[in-house]
């Protein structure tokens, strides 16, 4: 089966099959020459609906390694059974799922050896992963790239497949629950969601985004220090994806009804909350657009993005400083 085809159905209803959990052996990072030769390792945190050990999501792995040869790939897992792991991308307390990944990735014994490590994160794992950069990072991300992410949360959930049903479960509790207590602290898509027209219950209520996006009065200083840390944020949008509403969240725009702001027009970058503002001036913020609909994805384009942005540091891309504007006063 073509990869785009895999990289579909593994997004849309996510994979039970398990697969090996083999990876590149690698020993830990000791020298300069380990440092300057070897590539990085590459963490990917899949989205809702998938499991870690899904072929597809294997095949995105082989893909990185074959691209950058000895790549360890470590996917993010709630769980060591790719079932419950998948339930677990409807089902939990984000705050804690990221919290695990931190402390997974920290007691690695070739990740925590790691000067940095590359992140990829497909669709709500890109948001979890920089979530990940904001309130730990260790070790530091270098570059975070993330495909059809809802960064700027979403407006509207998604719809179900009729045999799905911890999908269709979940979804049900959302409507009309999405502010309770109890939503916020286990649905997982609720934890991103973000209406416009229900701001001020967002800011009172979300368990997740509003927290990492800094909307609220405090400004936690650690998560724009971090952030502004990485090399390159690539961001992602699909050109037709149906999935995500709205698309332009994985942009960081904000949408509503048919106006749209662009992040660089928004307080959010003006005053700096996230620390993209520090990032783009020294030309690390990449905007880019995949075609087709939600998580409809090439091996043309993953080979494209792995060549661009991961490997070892010698090989890295360097981002540069991108001209001075007005709005930058």
């Amino acid at each position: 089966m073509a990869l785009s085809k895999q990289l579909k159905l593994l997004f849309t209803s996510g994979s039970l099959i398990a697969a090996a959990l083999a990876s590149p052996v690698q020993k830990p990072f000791s020298s300069d020459d380990d440092i300057d030769d070897t590539p990085l390792p590459l963490v990917i945190w899949h989205g809702l609906g998938d499991s870690y050990s899904a072929p597809g999501l294997r095949e995105v792995g082989a893909l990185a390694d074959a691209i950058n040869p000895g790549t360890l790939v470590y996917f993010i897992r709630m769980d060591d059974d790719g079932s419950r792991d998948r339930s677990a991308t409807f089902l939990g307390n984000v705050t804690e799922q990221v919290a695990k990944a931190c402390a997974d990735i920290a007691a690695h014994p070739i990740l925590s050896t790691a000067p940095a490590i590359d992140a990829l994160g497909f669709s709500q794992g890109g948001q979890f992963l920089r979530g990940y950069v904001e309130r730990c990072n260790n070790p530091p991300v270098r570059n975070l790239v993330t495909f059809g992410s809802q960064h700027n949360g979403i407006s509207a959930f998604r719809d179900c497949p009729w045999s799905d049903w911890v999908c269709r479960g979940a979804m049900a509790l959302l409507k009309g629950n999405a502010w309770t207590q109890f939503v916020q602290s286990r649905l997982v898509p609720a934890q991103y969601y973000r209406n416009p027209d229900e701001y001020e219950q967002y800011l009172e209520h979300s368990n997740f985004l509003a927290d990492i996006n800094n909307e609220r009065k405090f400004k936690n200083q650690t998560y724009s220090k971090n952030l502004a840390k990485l090399e390159n944020l690539v961001l992602y949008m699909f050109e037709d994806d149906t999935t995500v509403v709205p698309k332009e969240t994985a942009w960081f725009d904000e949408v509503n009804g048919t106006e749209v702001t662009p992040l660089r027009a928004r307080r959010m970058y003006s005053e700096d909350w996230i620390g993209l503002r520090e990032l783009d001036k020294k030309g690390g913020l990449h905007f880019r657009t995949a075609p087709g609909d939600h998580m409809q994805l090439t091996d043309q384009l993953l080979n494209e993005t792995f060549a661009e942005f991961f490997g070892p540091i010698k090989k890295a891309k360097k981002s540069e400083p991108r001209p001075f504007l007005r709005g930058d006063l």
